[in-house]
């Protein structure tokens, strides 16, 4: 299990890696990529956690995926370091605005990749509620 998260673990990190290659940030600039990032991974937990939790998938495809890939992928280190540079920086605002974003959208992106995930592929939700069975 150890090797399938630090296999996942690496290659998520090299993607968010490549994603700031070809989207940098200045210094100076709200960082929307790293934000989008955040915000997209936790959208493809969302999908993840609906198709790998009711299937009877390989023992080590969650740990890859979720834990290594997306955690990789995602990150809140580089999160934390980007809002203490934007306060720093005279820009508090920006850097707590930063932080709400980052939040706000990764449970926003999490919940509804799941529920659309749930309604596409006809599973209700764990809670027994009617979510994925066409109600509205």
């Amino acid at each position: 299990m150890l090797a399938a998260v630090a296999a996942g673990g690496a290659l998520g990190a090299l993607a968010r890696y490549g994603v700031s290659l070809s989207w940098p940030t200045p210094d100076e600039a709200f960082p929307s990529a790293l934000l989008t990032v955040n915000i997209l991974g936790s959208a493809l937990l969302g999908v993840l956690a609906v198709t790998v939790t009711d299937r009877a998938a390989h023992p080590l495809l969650r740990p890859f995926l979720g834990t290594g890939l997306l955690g990789g992928f995602t990150t809140f280190s580089v999160h934390a370091v980007d809002i203490e540079r934007l306060i720093a920086g005279g820009r508090a605002a920006i850097g707590l605005g930063y932080a709400a974003a980052n939040l706000v959208g990764a449970l926003l992106a999490v919940w509804a990749a799941a529920v659309l995930t749930r309604r596409a592929s006809n599973r209700p939700h764990p809670a027994g509620g009617t979510e994925g069975r066409g109600a509205s």
